[in-house]
């Protein structure tokens, strides 16, 4: 102790061949006498850990938790013999039924009974008086090993009224390291550790369900269960074996957290709103898992003393914030900001990726406090592509905080753009008033590029420098009161100057073959009112 992460069980084993007696065992169907069960059971089982596991799975399978039994023990018989018959008991009675059914197969099989984190635990509670769950030790190969067929069986409900059966292998056999996380023996020699954790450390342990474990996740920090908050704010990091999505709720709700994603785990920052205690859960799913299906990993209690006012969230924020292996295997490579949140001064700020192969990207700015329509939060983000390189141009309207979102498909895909992620933008300079970019026609080429002018709105009555990077076509008018014609410098810009005098609007055409009277408008600016 601790953990050494190798292994979730106190053996090797290997659990493919079990899969026959597993089989076997749950076909096995004797309820007149336990011997008579036991030798039916061992029929299929020639070593020590095969019995053990024949015993364990026919329990696991055959008898039900008794709520019923639970609520008035005094009428209960925790006897093998009256388990058996009656196919249901409380964990007192599936110790008993196992360590007889050893005991028939000469294995050497002890009960146990401790503490639990089990039904009606609550985070940070203390554990006095009586011990409230029973389970068993097993000598195999010359060593102790721990299980609890009772867990192993299934689940109770809530209100503690259903019983299901639901398998969990974790019981199994479990590391002692990890078995000690929610079963603490009154004796401290049967925890199978060195050295032996104390009642004050269980209590204060963060509790990991099996998901936690079977999931392949590995450790999480703090490693108690109820965390203070410091100046508002509580962090929180989970490692894993491989790439893992997360999710996350407090009170209920994903709200007023910042989480990122990391190659094997991610972290979490928590900035609870209200003083006072906060139920926090974390989700997780291995990457390749549907939709929804996320397990509920880990709880912790926040307490809350001060809240931090100055960080909140917009609500548009999606979980994970910023680039991560997720956006990478989505086809955005190198990104030029690995962190979640971009700090500008003046409003401005530029990110690039090198884009995987066949991917078209789209981009738009959300603000809680921000009256712009959708069209106009594209229009403060520039897309400027140079061969597999993107860069995004971003001009804040204004100043707070922006959630930069970003949606990419094939282009081969006819379909509808996917989100993949977004960061959010933090703007505290009230000056900030950026005007939007020029608006851009279809026939404005993805690797064209604007020099200048930047600005989607132009000053009034004024000469205004144009140049732009396009290829491919024969001729560039830019169309204000009169038209003035753009020349191709020797570094294929297209460069010139148009008056504003009189217009409200200008237009930048192209004719795309010389030989053609028709121009395709490719931009538009808007003029300043006089």
């Amino acid at each position: 102790y601790p953990w050494d992460k190798s292994s979730l069980k106190s053996m090797p084993i290997d659990l493919q061949q079990f899969e026959k007696l597993d089989a076997y065992a749950l076909k096995v169907n004797v309820k007149n006498s336990v011997e008579d069960l036991v030798t039916a059971l061992l029929k299929q089982a020639r070593t020590d850990l095969e019995k053990v596991r024949a015993i364990w799975m026919w329990i696991c399978h055959h008898i039900e938790y008794d709520v019923v039994g639970y609520h008035n023990k005094s009428q209960l018989s925790c006897k093998a013999i009256d388990v058996l018959q009656a196919g249901k008991s409380i964990c007192e009675g599936y110790a008993e039924l196992f360590e007889q059914m050893c005991s028939i197969a000469g294995i050497q099989c002890m009960k146990l009974s401790g503490y639990s984190k089990g039904y009606g635990y609550k985070m940070g509670q203390t554990f006095t008086g009586d011990s409230d769950h029973a389970w068993n030790a097993v000598y195999l190969n010359g060593r102790w090993h721990l299980l609890d067929s009772t867990w192993g069986s299934g689940s109770v409900d809530d209100s503690f009224t259903k019983f299901t059966f639901r398998y969990n292998e974790f019981y199994f056999l479990t590391h002692p390291a990890l078995f000690i996380n929610n079963h603490f023996p009154d004796n401290s020699n049967w925890q199978l550790l060195k050295p032996t954790l104390a009642l004050k450390d269980f209590e204060n342990n963060i509790l990991h369900n099996s998901n936690f474990y079977t999931l392949g996740l590995l450790t999480a920090h703090p490693a108690t269960g109820v965390i203070q908050t410091e100046n508002g704010k509580a962090a929180i990091s989970v490692d894993s074996r491989s790439s893992m999505l997360f999710s996350f709720k407090l009170r209920g709700i994903q709200e007023h957290g910042l989480m990122t994603l990391k190659k094997h785990g991610m972290m979490l920052e928590i900035y609870p709103q209200k003083t006072g205690s906060h139920k926090l859960q974390i989700f997780a799913k291995p990457s390749k898992a549907p939709e929804d299906v996320y397990n509920c990993v880990l709880e912790y209690v926040i307490e809350c003393n001060s809240v931090d006012k100055s960080t909140r969230f917009p609500k548009d924020l999606h979980q994970p914030v910023g680039p991560s292996w997720f956006s990478e295997r989505q086809g955005f490579l190198r990104p030029s900001h690995l962190d979640p949140i971009i700090h500008t001064n003046d409003g401005r700020c530029s990110l690039t990726f090198t884009l995987g192969k066949d991917i078209s990207v789209l981009a738009s700015l959300h603000s809680d406090n921000s009256s712009l329509t959708e069209d106009m939060r594209r229009r403060h983000i520039m897309q400027i592509r140079r061969g597999n390189q993107i860069e995004l141009k971003i001009h804040l309207p204004h100043a707070g905080d922006f959630v930069l979102e970003i949606y990419a498909k094939k282009k081969s895909d006819p379909g509808n753009y996917d989100y993949v992620f977004n960061y959010l933008i933090s703007c505290l300079n009230t000056e900030v008033k950026w005007p939007a970019f020029p608006q851009s026609y279809s026939k404005w080429a993805e690797d064209y590029e604007i020099v200048e002018p930047l600005s989607g709105l132009l000053p009034a009555s004024r000469n205004v420098q144009f140049k732009l990077k396009m290829h491919g076509i024969a001729k560039v008018l830019v169309q204000a009161d009169s038209t003035y014609p753009l020349t191709q410098n020797r570094d294929g810009y297209w460069q010139g100057t148009c008056n504003t005098s009189g217009c409200a609007e200008v237009f930048v055409m192209v004719h795309e073959n010389a030989n053609h009277s028709f121009y395709s408008h490719v931009l538009k600016y808007e003029v300043e009112s006089q």
